[in-house]
């Protein structure tokens, strides 16, 4: 009989996660690397990654594959948690209430301001000058 995986996809600014969680015992692998080399070795970015999966605890319940594209590191490990979110409610829809109080399900929607034609940026516009 074929393992069972429970699939997400975890979105902030224009980082996208994509995040399969297995029956295992706690490894997490990003784009076929251990989270700990690609990240950096930051502790802090395993707590952040992990951190529905304290809650829920179920650290060390599952193993989670994910594949990350698009924004910075800092934007990725925000997706990376999202979707692990998502894929653990997938698991079991009674977390949800955990998730949801610490804010763990709702994607961050602030991105990058778009650069307006006739101006210098986002907002700041050329300096005017009268002669």
């Amino acid at each position: 009989m074929a393992e069972k995986s429970f699939y997400a996809t975890g979105k902030r600014k224009t980082a996208i996660a994509r995040v399969w969680l297995k029956s295992g015992s706690g490894n997490m692998v990003v784009n076929k690397l251990p989270i700990e080399e690609y990240f950096g070795g930051l502790l802090v970015s395993r707590e952040a990654v992990a951190k529905p999966l304290t809650l829920t605890e179920s650290g060390d319940k599952f193993d989670v594959m994910a594949t990350l594209h698009g924004g910075g590191k800092s934007a990725q490990m925000d997706a990376l948690r999202h979707g692990i979110s998502k894929a653990l409610l997938a698991v079991d829809p009674e977390c949800r209430i955990t998730l949801k109080k610490a804010g763990l399900l709702t994607r961050d929607p602030r991105a990058k301001e778009r650069k307006k034609y006739g101006q210098k940026g986002a907002r700041a516009r050329f300096q005017f000058s009268k002669r």
